[in-house]
């Protein structure tokens, strides 16, 4: 019996893809080669019909780009969000950087990533380093989030104060598994809600038993596309390993994006459309798809409205 035919495929993936989210995406300026910039980023996600898009760039806040984009680019209906990392280009642990982040509408306040010590680690073992760390930067300082007996430092409990009182995402970055268990149990006692694992599959040594009981405790988990997709310069992982992560902690808990937005692979929004084709082999329905790649991330970031709104006007093609 013959297989559905590829422009059926075609038109599940453009299905799909109308009320996607984007919530890790690497788009420019940045001091990282970038492939595309933030306003041909929103270009491409509004012609395929995303309900929203997040930036993150592990050196800056991207919320004041995001507001011009959002003022003078109306015509693009997909959604533009930014988010903050804390690495040591806006201080490290500074609650006035995040402060500001969420005064302007941030949605995500991403724990250290160049700057951990657990990536600085990791960066010596893999004998790799970022395109950001340049001549044109001092040497990383690392951004400690734990005090040496395992307790949360204070200036991070007081931003994740922040992060509780402005209904914000905390993303675990580059921590290790160990101590995101930590900061993640500190959150929750502090009031935060939105809580999400990032890549579990590559950087922070994460087990699938880990990714069962993080999910267990309420936070989403993130899984980077570009790590599994034939034909990305970043992968790490097979893609039978994509079903186990996802299994591990189900479709319900369970967070797509593309992690990609560099130079010398393929588009955020290709990234999607070969995500999306993989979860199809894997034997995954289209109601799981659209909770891992839409309807999940917009739990996770309160954005409900912006999904619903993009999935019942047209893609403007």
């Amino acid at each position: 019996m013959a297989g559905p035919s590829n422009a059926h495929v075609e038109r599940r993936i453009d299905a799909l893809l109308k009320g996607a989210i984007d919530p890790h995406v690497h788009s420019g300026p940045s001091i990282a080669a970038r492939g595309v910039d933030h306003v041909e980023l929103l270009q491409q996600a509004s012609q395929a019909g995303f309900a929203a898009v997040v930036t993150k760039d592990h050196d800056y806040s991207g919320v004041m780009t995001a507001a011009l984009i959002r003022k003078h680019f109306p015509e693009l209906k997909t959604r533009i969000y930014s988010s903050i990392v804390l690495n040591n280009v806006v201080g490290g642990l500074n609650p006035y950087a995040v402060e500001h982040t969420a005064a302007l509408g941030g949605k995500i306040v991403w724990l250290p990533t160049l700057a951990a010590e657990n990536h600085l680690r990791w960066q010596a073992q893999a004998q790799w380093t970022h395109p950001a760390s340049t001549d044109r930067m001092r040497p990383v300082t690392p951004v400690k989030v734990l005090n040496d007996d395992k307790s949360v430092r204070d200036d991070a409990k007081e931003i994740l104060d922040i992060v509780a009182k402005n209904d914000m995402v905390l993303a675990s970055g580059h921590l290790h598994v160990s101590e995101t268990w930590i900061v993640f149990e500190e959150a929750q006692r502090r009031g935060v809600k939105r809580l999400v694992f990032t890549h579990p599959e590559d950087i922070v040594d994460a087990s699938l038993n880990d990714v069962k009981g993080i999910a267990t405790m309420g936070a989403f988990v993130e899984h980077s596309l570009c790590m599994f997709l034939n034909g990305s310069k970043f992968k790490s992982c097979e893609e039978e390993d994509l079903r186990k992560q996802i299994d591990a902690a189900g479709p319900d808990k369970t967070i797509l994006c593309s992690d990609l937005g560099q130079v010398g692979t393929f588009s955020p929004l290709e990234g999607f459309r070969r995500g999306i084709k993989l979860c199809m082999d894997l034997g995954y329905d289209d109601e799981d798809i659209r909770k891992m790649v839409s309807t999940n991330a917009a739990r996770a970031l309160g954005i409900d409205a912006d999904v619903a709104a993009a999935r019942s006007e047209p893609a403007k093609n």
